[in-house]
């Protein structure tokens, strides 16, 4: 039973779907994600909602971004195990 399912779905609210992705430099995602988690620790390059490309240095494995992305470039990314979340 899902106490919750009733609930407005809104930034803050846990993801509710979740996919592991590919860095592609040329090809966006299917949707814009309300997180990435990020399986081993690297460098993840990403174009954000906004259009704006920006690196993240030395994320940690294990780590949640709680950032709306477009796109999760190949250029710049080192990180691995990076899943979509939204």
């Amino acid at each position: 039973m899902d106490q919750f399912k009733d609930f407005p779905a809104t930034l803050t609210s846990p993801a509710t779907n979740a996919i592991e992705i590919a860095p592609n430099d040329l090809t966006p995602l299917d949707l814009v994600t309300r997180a990435l988690y990020v399986g081993q620790t690297g460098d993840i390059s990403v174009e954000m909602q906004s259009g704006q490309i920006v690196g993240f240095q030395n994320v940690q494995g294990g780590s949640i971004l709680a950032i709306r992305t477009l796109k999760v470039r190949a250029t710049g990314t080192t990180a691995t195990g990076i899943i979509a979340m939204w």
